[in-house]
């Protein structure tokens, strides 16, 4: 099967355990950088090139898209969908899960628990948005963001009003959410592949630092998740209407919270932490889905 690997590098670690485990699998990886694609659209004849070269024979795409590139990125992963060629995210779940605020607003609608989390459009409403979420500390999430950038831990009021109205001042969507005392600067990544839960690890922030993202220099654990986070991860994923996912939860005196779900999770933390081979659960779930050839004949626009 040849499974086409939507990255800007096969030298990204989890892009080269993609690589690695299709070969080990007798599948043909295909990396294709996808700022370097363009696609020609017509009536019946969806076509996508990389460098110059038309792509065909693709069975199955593994989408690793960037959030700085998410409008483009998304839009060649529909080029494919358009070619009925199967992604294990859907173009439509990848946008989703990029908005804080819609996954957030899909997220309580499906009954799971997340903090508490205002958004307005004017900042001179700053100190009742703080106040709704608990008041200070706070944090201030930016809309688009990932690998906690954009994120803002305001700990008295005069911070969380400066920053709130420094943030808006520029046009820029903020959250501004409830701080969780109960996390001590901790968070549960799981990772959720064909609606199953496949592995997790609790990351913890280094010293100083409230946000555990790995990227920021955290360091994951193993953990042992209950019952009842391990539904939360499959059902978050599956409200997003995500094949592969990154599932954040915290825990509260209340239970498990959702903090967001990443359509493009790391490997190498949670495959080092856990001892699980993500990469092989998700080129399994790629190749299991994957439609025969007969039956996915490209369709008209």
């Amino acid at each position: 099967m040849r499974i086409a690997i939507l990255s800007r590098s096969d030298r990204i670690y989890s892009t080269s355990r993609l690589v690695e485990t299709c070969r080990v699998k007798g599948h043909e990886p295909l990396v294709l950088d996808y700022r370097h694609c363009y696609m020609a659209i017509e009536k019946g004849n969806p076509q996508i090139f990389y460098r110059s070269q038309e792509v065909k024979g693709v069975d199955a795409v593994i989408p690793r898209i960037g959030a700085s590139f998410t409008f483009y990125g998304t839009a060649v992963v529909r080029q494919f969908e358009m070619q009925r060629v199967f992604s294990v995210n859907e173009s439509q779940a990848i946008t989703r899960s990029r908005d804080k605020l819609r996954s957030l607003q899909l997220l309580s609608r499906a009954g799971l628990s997340i903090p508490k989390t205002v958004f307005a459009h004017e900042a001179r409403n700053a100190d009742e948005l703080i106040d709704r979420v608990g008041g200070p500390p706070v944090v201030v999430k930016v809309v688009q963001g990932t690998q906690g950038k954009g994120v803002i831990l305001a700990e008295t009021l005069a911070v969380a009003r400066s920053t709130i109205e420094a943030l808006r001042g520029q046009n820029i969507d903020i959250l501004v959410q409830q701080f969780i005392q109960d996390a001590q600067g901790a968070d549960i990544r799981v990772l959720v592949v064909g609606g199953c839960m496949v592995a997790a690890m609790r990351r913890v922030g280094r010293e100083g630092e409230f946000r555990s993202n790995l990227h920021r220099g955290g360091r994951g654990e193993a953990v042992q998740l209950t019952d009842e986070e391990r539904q939360y991860a499959v059902q978050a994923a599956a409200t997003l209407g995500l094949g592969v996912a990154g599932v954040d939860l915290i825990r509260s005196a209340q239970g498990p919270l959702v903090l967001e779900v990443n359509s493009s999770p790391g490997l190498k933390g949670i495959e080092a932490a856990s001892g699980v081979n993500v990469a092989s659960a998700i080129v399994d779930f790629a190749v299991a889905s994957a439609p025969a050839a007969d039956v996915r004949d490209p369709i008209g626009v």
